[in-house]
């Protein structure tokens, strides 16, 4: 029986008509113009990709770090607790978690961070690209100024100028990072004339910083550890870069 014009023959043979003259309508087009519809870019690597022996683009070469070594001391760690607070909480234990972040996040960027304790027996003739003990001050409300960080070098560095660059590096940067203020006011001889400094090779520049008061300070130190970590870790990558250093502001204590 012949199909009538309605049958489904009829129709899919129109359907099919249609869709060739829009293919052969497409490839006219695209004939004309395909010289604009690829990037430079993409042809040249569909060249690199077709051409039999064509050599693959070398990935771009990573610069191995030199292998700077950096020294932090957990303060009080294997020595004693420090300041203890009213919930049981030590200052040992604030400088540790810190310290360790600290060690950490250097490590992740290729640097070798040794942590060492209060009274490490490899302190006596360190040798590094620098060392930073880092501590905090009293659990004790002493008034609504006590907060805030400080940061002190030897007085008798062996090398007054860079010692000077490292405090001014992680001053600048920590205080930067975390919003804290510089409280200048309490740095105290415990800090300039701090053990180590006597003990590590003179060719070592050292530092020691307070991170805060663990009164008023206590919540940002414990429950924004990362943050603490993160102001240290940007003061000594400034000192190590040679970064330039905003000059130094105080405050009354």
């Amino acid at each position: 029986m012949a199909d009538s014009p309605s049958s489904p023959s009829v129709s899919n043979g129109r359907i099919l008509q249609t869709f060739f003259s829009l293919a052969v309508l497409l490839a006219t087009l695209f004939t004309a113009f395909s010289p604009n519809i690829f990037s430079l870019d993409l042809r040249a690597r569909l060249r690199v990709l077709t051409t039999p022996g064509a050599p693959a683009t070398p990935p771009e070469a990573v610069t191995a770090r030199p292998n700077v070594v950096i020294g932090l001391v957990s303060g009080h760690w294997g020595h004693d607790s420090g300041a203890v607070c009213s919930n049981g909480t030590t200052e040992a234990q604030v400088n540790l978690a810190i310290a360790t972040l600290v060690q950490q996040k250097l490590n992740a960027q290729g640097y070798t961070v040794e942590l060492l304790q209060e009274f490490d027996p490899r302190l006596q003739g360190y040798k590094a690209a620098m060392l930073l003990s880092i501590h905090n001050d009293s659990c004790d409300y002493y008034n609504d100024e006590a907060t805030g960080y400080k940061v002190a070098a030897a007085l008798g560095a062996h090398d007054p100028n860079l010692a000077a660059r490292l405090v001014a590096c992680l001053t600048d940067r920590y205080g930067s990072v975390t919003g804290l203020p510089f409280h200048a006011g309490s740095i105290t001889r415990d800090m300039t004339e701090y053990h180590a400094f006597d003990e590590v090779d003179p060719s070592t520049p050292a530092a020691i910083i307070e991170t805060g008061f663990l009164y008023l300070d206590y919540d940002f130190l414990t429950r924004h550890t990362d943050r603490v970590a993160d102001g240290v870790v940007a003061g000594i990558l400034c000192f190590l870069h040679n970064e330039p250093v905003a000059p130094l502001t105080t405050m009354t204590p």
